[in-house]
């Protein structure tokens, strides 16, 4: 599984609804939705700021966090995003495995 940082962001009408269901009925709508899509939630925390749902979930690959993705916006009532995050042993292995690659830095091109 991959882990993802979602941030979502409500439209008026999503707020009204958040208001109407409260979070709690949002929460299990989320894991639901999660599930059905192969996922599963770790935690939801809502915030005051630009983004107003912030929550870490497993998805099976980059396209189901897609796809989950574009069905939420697609709705209309929430503008969601997905940051892939990796742990430690996964950023070594990146950092180790790159052989190969090469950047020219601005104005040394």
């Amino acid at each position: 599984m991959a882990k993802f940082l979602m941030q979502a962001t409500y439209t008026p009408e999503g707020v009204q609804g958040l208001i109407k269901d409260g979070p709690k009925k949002r929460e299990a709508a989320v894991k639901a939705l999660l599930k059905s899509g192969g996922g599963k939630l770790e935690s939801i925390h809502w915030g005051i700021g630009a983004d107003e749902v912030f929550m870490v979930v497993d998805m099976p690959d980059n396209l189901a966090a897609a796809r989950v993705s574009a069905v939420v916006s697609a709705a209309g009532y929430v503008t969601l995003s997905a940051t892939p995050l990796l742990t430690a042993a996964e950023l070594d292995k990146a950092l180790t495995s790159g052989k190969g690659v090469k950047y020219a830095v601005p104005g040394e091109a």
